[in-house]
């Protein structure tokens, strides 16, 4: 049996390196759908999950792709699936019972070109609105952009931390060109990975209540089998997790679901910052995108631009007390991202009109350029 973490440095694609941190995470099931550009995760874990004693099923679609993770995890084992923008779609109403359910699992989209088929080999960063609300009803999710493909190994074992402390579905908003992405990824020892674990029930199983709230906001999970008396289902259901009709339930229940996540935003949100120490102008950019405007702000401080960069690292919840803070002192800000303007409206909405904001956007197919950003800052202010 090979070991479950391949030590060492590694040449690999970011699908590739998807998947090694998933199992670094600990998941031992994946159950998915072939599509481009996510099927090399879906071909990895295919491979190294008989490694590990783990299980690997082909679905005949992604709605039974989501639905397999959902019943997985219940059965107490971590569980993953990956797809691009069609399968994305067809996840979506099983994420809404995954999130209702409090049932923690991974989902990673590598996002292509849209809308349809689109463009099917090529990169884009279309799927960000749909991430944060492409289900139906009101809720709060968690989704990861990484930039890399070591940062793709990290941030999958981070939303398999994520999930499992605060029991729901994560997101990892990944693109087809990071997705394709050969460089360097550096593996750590199994023991120097710090892993998380849904919390556990307590006490007397014949009064075990599913959806009752621990001091964090979030349930303890028991796992199927074990003896606790456990009812799950999509409809509106309170503590004992029984249906409930009526709107007082519906309260109760939404409060579980969304204050677990904005009761622990200094937990759950993630940037990095660079060269903003004295920025007057902030590129605000995430995943692929955010490597073009790390070149874009050295070469705009070559030209005496102080531009500076936030990259999201999480991008839902998003940060949006940092961006109103940096509006109070900064001339304005520029989004880059390989859409028309999805994140763009959120730096909008948050700036709240006290300085001016611009988009440096594509519709998809192609990486935006540093020169573009570039010029943008230059005509701009």
């Amino acid at each position: 049996m090979k070991p479950a973490v391949l030590t060492g440095e590694h040449f690999m694609t970011g699908d590739v390196a998807c998947a090694e941190g998933a199992l670094a995470a600990g998941c031992l099931f994946f159950g998915g759908y072939p599509i481009t550009p996510a099927t090399e995760i879906a071909e990895h874990m295919a491979s190294r999950l008989p490694d590990v004693c783990g299980t690997f099923v082909q679905m005949e679609d992604e709605i039974a792709a989501m639905a397999s993770i959902l019943g997985a995890s219940c059965a107490g084992v971590k569980s993953m699936t990956a797809t691009s923008g069609p399968g994305f779609s067809l996840i979506m109403e099983n994420l809404g019972l995954g999130i209702c359910t409090e049932t923690p699992c991974v989902v990673v989209n590598v996002q292509r070109a849209g809308p349809s088929t689109g463009l099917p080999t090529l990169g884009a960063q279309g799927d960000m609105m749909q991430a944060r609300w492409g289900s139906h009803g009101h809720y709060e999710i968690i989704a990861l952009a990484p930039a890399s493909p070591q940062e793709l190994f990290y941030l999958t074992i981070t939303a398999f931390n994520l999930s499992e402390t605060y029991r729901t579905p994560v997101l990892v908003m990944t693109d087809e060109v990071t997705g394709h992405l050969s460089e360097r990824v550096v593996i750590p020892e199994a023991g120097a990975i710090k892993l998380r674990h849904r919390p556990a029930p307590k006490g007397r199983k014949d009064r075990f209540k599913p959806f009752q709230p621990g001091p964090n906001g979030v349930a303890p999970m028991a796992i199927a089998g074990e003896g606790y008396g456990i009812h799950v289902t999509g409809l509106t259901h309170d503590e004992r997790g029984y249906p409930g009709m009526n709107v007082e339930t519906q309260i109760e229940m939404m409060g579980r679901l969304t204050l677990k996540i904005q009761n622990n935003l200094d937990d759950i949100i993630r940037t990095e910052s660079y060269r903003m120490e004295d920025a007057e102008i902030v590129i605000v950019s995430y995943g692929i995108s955010a490597r073009s405007s790390l070149a874009a702000v050295d070469e705009a401080r070559d030209q005496g631009i102080k531009a500076g960069l936030l990259r999201l690292i999480t991008v839902w919840p998003f940060p949006e007390q940092q961006i109103k803070k940096l509006a109070e002192k900064v001339r304005g800000f520029v989004t880059v991202e390989i859409n028309l303007g999805q994140i763009h409206l959120e730096v909008q909405r948050c700036a709240g009109g006290r300085v001016p904001a611009f988009l440096v956007g594509h519709p998809g197919g192609a990486v935006i350029p540093p020169e573009r950003i570039v010029e943008t800052l230059k005509t701009a202010f």
